[in-house]
């Protein structure tokens, strides 16, 4: 675990001082989600491969630990540091428009743990992977006297009913990557008035043409996420609207979450042990690849824990995933 207690330390240490809270363009909002912030940071050492993360990265990504909806760049291990972009137009200009993977980690909520399973997945193809942060708004914060993530289906339909707030708050705290999304989204016909912004950036970035992503895969509720991103741009392409190819590739991980009947190349992947993510997934989905005694955690530095890396060089092998 000392790999993983590294990261989570750095993180921890650098981030939000008493003064930036005060200082920040909403106290009140930061100051009432700082704690459930390292929180999750502590949960994303559980649940994901942080040692992965270099001491370096960690201290980058520390003031961006809840930034819901911003971008991460990640290369595979030992071929540089991560980037990190505010929004859709700087991922593009850091490169963004040659990646061909988009991951979005669930559990955590945080760019540790976005930073942690997209490595996992670079290091699994041996190329550079794009991560969503899920970030922690108001919105989670209402339904986290609910339960908080853990029967995230069910809860995550509740959450909306209070995105309106997170809309308000996310304009005043993080107002370049707030209308960087919503303008993406504008041009292509899609209101995210009623969508968490990491669902908005999973949407605009399906739909901006600049980008051709061949393999979108979550962990947990990221798959949800990008299940809500995919049905929204399936609705929004009767209009016209564009939408990614019926060739992409879907790997659910940890949750088997139903995603529109036109995408062909849908794998879903279960530990044998995991009833959170079985609990957690759409009724009906037969699994399709059960990994043995492994439980919803990807930390390779604990026991039951499922490999990503060693898995999806088993669907590589297997199912030919070409990206």
């Amino acid at each position: 675990m000392l790999a993983s207690q590294r990261s989570l330390a750095e993180v921890q240490l650098n981030r939000n001082t008493v003064a930036e809270v005060a200082e920040s363009r909403t106290p009140l909002r930061e100051a009432a989600l700082e704690s459930f912030r390292r929180r999750n940071a502590v949960l994303d050492a559980m649940f994901y491969d942080v040692g992965t993360v270099t001491a370096g990265e960690a201290q980058d990504i520390s003031p961006w630990l809840a930034r819901e909806g911003s971008l991460l760049i990640v290369p595979p291990t030992g071929q540089g540091p991560l980037c990190r972009c505010g929004t859709i137009d700087a991922f593009a200009g850091h490169g963004g428009t040659d990646i061909r993977i988009l991951t979005v980690a669930g559990v955590g909520s945080s760019a540790l743990g976005s930073a942690a399973f997209a490595r996992n997945v670079a290091d699994a193809f041996g190329q550079q992977v794009a991560a969503v942060v899920s970030g922690y708004g108001l919105a989670d914060l209402l339904t986290e006297a609910a339960g908080g993530w853990f029967f995230f289906g069910t809860l995550n339909r509740v959450r909306h009913q209070f995105e309106e707030l997170d809309r308000l708050s996310r304009t005043l705290n993080a107002p370049e990557t707030a209308a960087a999304a919503e303008a993406a989204a504008s041009e292509a016909g899609i209101s995210l008035v009623r969508t968490s912004l990491d669902t908005a950036t999973v949407i605009s970035l399906l739909a901006d043409p600049r980008f051709k992503f061949s393999l979108l895969t979550g962990h947990s509720k990221g798959n949800l996420v990008i299940s809500e991103a995919l049905y929204e741009l399936n609705n929004q392409a009767e209009t016209g609207g564009a939408q990614p190819a019926e060739e992409t590739w879907i790997v659910t991980v940890s949750a088997a979450v139903a995603m529109p009947p036109r995408y062909r190349h849908i794998v879903d992947v279960m530990g044998t042990i995991d009833w959170f993510g079985r609990i957690n997934s759409t009724p009906g989905i037969e699994v399709d690849k059960l990994w043995p005694l492994s439980w919803h955690h990807t930390n390779t530095e604990l026991s039951f824990h499922l490999p990503v890396a060693t898995m999806f060089r088993e669907l590589i092998a297997d199912r030919g995933i070409v990206v």
